[in-house]
């Protein structure tokens, strides 16, 4: 039993972040530690740090 961690977010239509823009949605993993995961989020981040309507999260899902 473990964890795997998941890179997960997009385009927002606002600053409020509640609705993704179709199309723009992004799913990076699994990750087998957060230390890998953060350092896709790490490059996803600055990717896109001029766009202030990109949002990225990191998320763990438990194995059983």
């Amino acid at each position: 039993m473990g964890q795997r961690y998941w890179v997960i977010g997009g385009e927002y239509r606002n600053c409020q972040f509640d609705e993704v823009v179709p199309g723009t949605e992004e799913i990076s993993g699994p990750f087998p530690d957060a230390v890998r995961a953060r350092t896709e989020w790490q490059r996803l981040t600055f990717r896109d740090r001029s766009q202030a309507t990109t949002r990225y999260v990191i998320t763990q899902e438990a194995r059983v």
